[in-house]
């Protein structure tokens, strides 16, 4: 599986990926280079004993790097995928885009003998049959859809993927201009008085408060696949009730543009605690009943995976939901979901192009006094009751009461989770009481985060007065779910579970309760014939690109279909077949017939029912981590997450690794680097790096899409020794990935 030379040389993990060219040099956006020196510097020895200790069976003597070869690469191909238009009107639920199964290392690399020695250099692949021109997106229409609609879009600066020349940056004149046409139609008095001081500064030649108004003028918050997420304030550049107006009179146009003949679109709209949520929710909706739509308001501050649901509850066109999730306390967001043929999962491309189409055609040609408002409905509590009873239908009675804690993160999630676990006989936790109940500003964190530092201190201490055996921390609108165990190696006593560790024990669990189930409907419709006859019982399993490749392992074990998508729940909502679904920001969809997005309430539902399934047979959560790597390997990931304040920094640093693509990550070789930005084997085009090291290992390297960060993905395995030797051989692994990726991204 992986060789090393003691503390002589360069780390080479193992065979060459069956993927790799065998060419010696470097395809980068159609250029060929030559590949770089190896580096001269070593694995500390005694990093590389441990590995030779653990690993000896596998482990050959480090080979140098191969010298660069004269020809030339020949690029890995792949089908241009058919552009899938999904809308309210269209036949069929669009499939997600997959990534093809990564060849299994060679059987000698598996069973610890020595693996080949590598000859090929990395090669940054593009399929050759990816266009670099924007693909045609009306052929697969729906023929209901309004005949002047798509060509009206499509001619619109904001679509999607649309070449377009960069505009000179506006001079002052330009953008005070802009400011004070902005200012004329703004109906919120603290923004308005924000932007007449930032005025006035600007009419004293005050430098500050000019660049403060190009920054808030000079571009607009973009609308994509995310919606829209961005800082509270004045101006085009930031969340505020113009923009959110103009959003939803833009949305639904959408919607009256897409509907069948003689059909009146609806929407339901959420909101969770955030400053202006509630606000931007009732001027959507009023926005968007004025415009023809059928609006309906949820009665309440509600939790995401309430509105996700409400959208298939109540059969509506679309859904929005008012928040920014996990982000700082500065931000709000505008989530937007497809019903229909979409089933209510979140917009993926080309919709959210025709959307921002329309939303730059209203910033246009209208003001918003000019926008008529109309009667929207407010939904019953009979809506949320119904996620309730469906949510907790989902588990079995618990078979042991588990003594837990939790918190809410300042969120919306306590009230709804607190009705789920008692429909669903379980114990109330002990709650973390200074951060239950919904507080915009989030007062005792410092970004309202799981995965940040610190976040989950106040769950720790709570923990530990009641010797707890399980935190459960939900982010601010319960879309995420956070999972901590106790750790007697800890400061703090618990060890939060990484995304990974968690969809990998739910994926388990998954995979356990398709194989008791009947087959479905749903998996019949997505059956094909190079599935195996097990399949269509058993459903698909499906996680991000960037989420570990644990899932598969599980996936094979158990004879099921296994995909990769790309980041997003608005991706791996729409595997056909779905059982369940996970990416390793800590979002799980563990049932898709109930939500199709992630959804921190069920997961946690879900979680704890396997907690309580364990306790009764003598286990805990940590236990099962150890049977899982004891049956399917053991599976090491990380992540370095670079926050920025300038966002051309990213730019930067992912134009440096697609120009001079390393041969090395730290001391481990490159085999293969696949460059999404083209698409690549089915999947959409997409701003990711993929890197494949010589024995298995991998890195992922994306900019965030609802975060100023630039994020890098390490995964590593082993299935070679005990448990405690292929945790080691991983981790070491890990560490020398770690350590590589952030000198390369320095």
């Amino acid at each position: 599986m992986s060789a090393t030379e003691t503390g002589t040389g360069p780390v080479d993990t193992g065979s060459t990926d069956a993927a790799s060219t065998g060419t010696g040099e470097v395809r980068a956006r159609g250029r060929h280079r030559a590949l770089p020196d190896a580096p001269t510097s070593v694995l500390p020895p005694t990093l590389a004993l441990d590995i030779v200790e653990v690993l000896s069976p596998a482990v050959a003597a480090a080979s140098e790097p191969a010298p660069a070869a004269s020809t030339p690469a020949e690029e890995e191909t792949a089908p241009a995928a058919a552009p899938a238009t999904a809308h309210e009107a269209a036949p069929a639920t669009p499939a997600a885009p997959t990534a093809e199964a990564t060849p299994a290392p060679p059987a000698a690399a598996q069973h610890g003998e020595s693996a080949p020695e590598p000859t090929a250099p990395p090669v940054i692949a593009h399929p050759a049959s990816v266009s670099d021109e924007p693909t045609p997106v009306t052929a697969e229409m729906d023929a209901t859809v309004a005949t002047d609609f798509v060509p009206k879009a499509l001619a619109h600066p904001a679509r999607a993927g649309s070449p377009a020349t960069p505009e000179p940056a506006p001079d002052d004149a330009t953008t005070i201009a802009a400011a004070t046409a902005w200012l004329a139609q703004d109906p919120d008095p603290e923004t308005q008085a924000e932007l007449r001081a930032l005025l006035r500064g600007a009419q004293s030649a005050d430098e500050t408060a000019i660049t403060e108004l190009h920054a808030r003028f000079d571009e607009r918050l973009a609308f994509g696949t995310a919606g829209l997420r961005g800082a509270i304030g004045s101006g085009s550049n930031r969340m505020n009730r113009v923009l959110v107006s103009q959003a939803a009179a833009g949305l639904a146009a959408f919607l009256i543009g897409t509907a069948l003949p003689g059909h009146t679109p609806s929407v339901v709209i959420g909101y969770d605690g955030r400053k202006n949520s509630q606000v931007f929710a009732t001027d959507s909706a009023a926005i968007m009943a004025g415009a023809g739509v059928r609006a309906i308001l949820l009665p309440r501050l509600l939790p995401t995976p309430v509105l996700a649901f409400a959208v298939r509850h109540l059969g509506a066109s679309a859904g929005v939901m008012v928040t920014a999730s996990h982000n700082p306390a500065a931000d709000n967001g505008y989530k937007v979901y497809l019903g229909g043929a979409n089933s209510g999962s979140q917009i993926v491309s080309p919709d959210d192009a025709f959307i921002a189409a329309e939303i730059h055609r209203i910033a246009t040609h209208a003001t918003i006094p000019e926008l008529p408002r109309g009667v929207y409905e407010t939904a019953e509590e009979t809506v949320v009751q119904a996620y309730i009873t469906e949510t907790a239908a989902t588990v079995g009675p618990p078979r042991a009461q588990v003594n837990a804690v939790y918190t809410a993160m300042h969120g919306v999630g306590w009230d709804t989770t607190r009705r789920v676990l008692e429909a669903a006989g379980y114990d109330l936790p002990t709650l973390v009481d200074a951060q239950i109940a919904p507080d915009p500003t989030f007062p005792t964190v410092v970004f309202p985060n799981p995965e940040e530092p610190g976040a989950l201190d106040l769950a720790y201490a709570t923990a530990r007065e009641i010797n707890a055996e399980l935190v459960i921390a939900n982010d601010p609108d319960a879309d995420r779910l956070a999972i901590a165990i106790p750790d007697v190696d800890s400061a703090s006593g618990y060890r939060r579970l990484t995304g990974n560790e968690v969809g990998a024990i739910l994926g388990w669990r998954a995979a356990e309760r398709a194989e008791l189930a009947p087959v479905t409907a749903e998996a019949d419709t997505h059956d094909d014939a190079d599935t195996p006859a097990t399949a269509p019982r058993s459903g698909t399993l499906a996680c991000s690109i960037v989420s570990s490749p644990a899932l598969k392992a599980v996936a094979d074990a158990y004879g099921m279909r296994f995909e990769e998508t790309l980041t997003g729940f608005k991706w791996v909502s729409r595997a056909p077949g779905l059982v369940f679904g996970y990416e390793e920001a800590l979002g799980y969809l563990v049932n898709p017939t109930t939500v199709r997005d992630k959804d921190g309430i069920s997961a946690a539902l879900a979680l704890l029912s396997l907690a309580s399934d364990l306790k009764n047979e003598g286990f805990t959560l940590a236990d099962h981590l150890h049977h899982f790597s004891g049956r399917f390997g053991h599976f090491s990931s990380s992540q370095i997450s670079v926050r920025v304040t300038d966002l051309s920094e990213i730019s930067r640093v992912m134009d440096r690794l697609r120009s001079n693509p390393p041969a090395f990550v730290g001391r481990i070789r490159v085999d293969h680097i696949d460059d999404l930005a083209g698409g690549f084997v089915g999947l959409p085009p997409s701003d990711v790096l993929r890197i494949r090291l010589v024995g298995g290992a991998r890195v992922m390297v994306r900019p965030s899409g609802t975060e100023p960060k630039l994020k890098v993905y390490l995964d590593t395995s082993s299935v070679v020794g005990t448990v405690v030797e292929r945790q080691v051989a991983a981790n070491a692994v890990l560490a020398e990935l770690e350590r590589g990726m952030r000198e390369l991204i320095a």
